[in-house]
């Protein structure tokens, strides 16, 4: 995936979800664990030198898998790359439990699937699909299983 350096420089200054100094250790074999200030901005992960205000990267937070490797250490990896992960060291097991919730809670898929569960609870309760009156109701990405189209039914036994 592409993005503009500028945009993404842009985005790591808007207010963040979270944020704070977490050792960080790169995928690379022989990376060292290194102070670095960490952000979570919207489904990005930036990461700062201490001393410094502009990223020197960022990991978007789609198609991964966040795992807890002990109470302070959490990993990060890609599912097209899952040998190479990100590790991140914590102060406390409450602040790597609180990491770890917020990113998973960061990623599309996970806004997506609240969407659509939402969506279909306020069709079971009310018989109207809340996504209509913003003509957005058969676009794909708001659907159960892409392609298929929301239909009216009853959901209580689900």
């Amino acid at each position: 995936m592409r993005f503009n350096e500028k945009e993404l420089v842009c985005l790591s200054r808007q207010p963040s979800e979270m944020a704070a100094e977490l050792g960080m250790r790169g995928p690379k074999k022989g990376d060292v664990v290194k102070r670095r200030l960490v952000k979570l901005v919207v489904n990005f992960l930036f990461y700062f030198r201490t001393d410094e205000e502009e990223p020197i990267g960022a990991l978007l937070l789609e198609q991964c898998r966040v795992e807890r490797e002990d109470s302070q250490t959490f990993s990060i990896a890609f599912l097209d790359e899952a040998e190479r992960k990100y590790l991140f060291e914590c102060d406390s097991e409450e602040q790597c439990k609180e990491w770890i919730d917020s990113i998973i809670k960061a990623s599309y898929e996970f806004m997506r699937k609240n969407l659509i569960f939402y969506r279909m609870e306020i069709h079971r309760l009310t018989g109207k699909d809340p996504l209509e009156q913003y003509g957005i109701s058969d676009e794909t990405r708001f659907q159960v299983n892409s392609g298929s189209h929301f239909m009216a039914r009853d959901t209580s036994s689900l």
